[in-house]
């Protein structure tokens, strides 16, 4: 039987203490990476309560109250969010990867955002890491705006019948980022950054197709439905709780410098291709019908349609933007034709009577 020398005797002590620290360090990492999976799982149940548990989706009442909140993880949106991530990674793992780089791997709506927003707008000379820094850096530090991300998500998705989640929002909706870019732009033109803040409106140009001047102002709870075309000038102002349809245009007349553009007030629906030109103010609730030309200032809850624009009648909703009904009963229409066309008839007699003096 082998023995031991006295060498080794004397080794021996030495051997057990770095195998018994060696063991610790094993035992250690064990109970570390016990506790890690522990929390993250206490911040799966923590993120995803919305849909897992049964609870009622967000409003806007709960996204204010975010702000007003001592705690830090009180985010039903961001929650939402992440929840409907997981899920949407579960039904198609092809996506899981991208679902877990955009969503699933940050800390915050804010920081998901500004990593969506960068690989949207990255080309080889503006990097994907600039304009993460720059998005998180305004956005993280201008509480105006971390509220406006969130009542404009619950906008898109209350009043657009074609998104299925917060989540789509989040990554695929070109209004949605549009609008978020300008926010970030706007905050720059403010801080007298007005090339950084030029070279971004130029990027959601040519990347979404919106043409959104820095300068303009523009409140939250906004929908830009499908966004195609839609264009705000400079010294535009959009009242919160607007909706505006693609290829919208609130633009100048050509002949006015200065103060230039249109105010649209609180809670007004804009319809597709609409036409709004000069410095006139859009009344609050009012609703202006797709393909119109609006020259002159539109009395609150109006409606209005026609090359040029006429009042037509009047909406019973507060907020029209908010119930997204572009049309009217046929009662209504008929009898709007029938103002119309006796207006057309008296102004053709008077026409009459007027060369018939001459």
């Amino acid at each position: 039987m082998a023995c031991l020398s006295d060498e080794s005797w004397v080794s021996l002590p030495k051997m057990l203490s770095e195998r018994l620290s060696l063991r610790e360090d094993q035992d250690e990492q064990e109970r570390k990476r016990f506790i890690d999976s522990k929390i993250a799982q206490h911040r799966l149940e923590k993120f995803f309560p919305v849909y897992a548990l049964g609870i009622s989706r967000p409003d806007s009442d709960s996204v204010v109250s975010v702000f007003n909140s001592d705690d830090p993880l009180a985010d039903p949106i961001w929650d939402a969010v992440k929840e409907e991530a997981k899920l949407e990674a579960e039904k198609e793992p092809i996506l899981s990867s991208f679902l877990y780089a955009s969503i699933l791997s940050h800390d915050c709506l804010e920081q998901a955002l500004g990593f969506v927003l960068a690989n949207r707008l990255q080309n080889p000379t503006l990097l994907a890491t600039q304009l993460m820094d720059i998005f998180c850096d305004v956005i993280m530090h201008d509480t105006s705006i971390r509220r406006s991300i969130r009542l404009d998500m619950q906008a898109f998705k209350d009043r657009d019948p074609a998104c299925l989640s917060y989540c789509s929002v989040l990554l695929y909706l070109k209004g949605y980022h549009s609008l978020q870019v300008y926010r970030v732009a706007h905050a720059l033109w403010s801080q007298g950054r007005k090339v950084l803040a030029l070279a971004l409106q130029s990027r959601i140009s040519e990347v979404f197709g919106v043409d959104i001047h820095p300068a303009a102002k523009i409140g939250e709870g906004i929908l830009l439905d499908h966004a195609t075309g839609v264009v705000i000038g400079e010294t535009a102002v959009v009242g919160n709780r607007v909706s505006l349809m693609h290829g919208v245009t609130l633009g100048g007349t050509g002949k006015e410098v200065g103060d230039r553009h249109p105010k649209v007030g609180e809670g007004a629906l804009i319809g597709a291709s609409a036409n709004i030109l000069g410095n006139i103010k859009i009344g609050k609730g009012a609703m202006v019908a797709a393909g119109s030309l609006v020259l002159k200032d539109i009395p609150p809850h109006s409606m209005v349609a026609g090359i040029p624009a006429k009042v037509i009648g009047y909406v019973d909703e507060q907020d029209p933007s908010l119930t997204m009904k572009h049309d009217a009963s046929k009662e209504f229409f008929e009898h709007a034709a029938i103002i119309f066309k006796d207006g057309r008839s008296t102004g053709a007699q008077d026409r009459g009577r007027s060369n018939e003096g001459t």
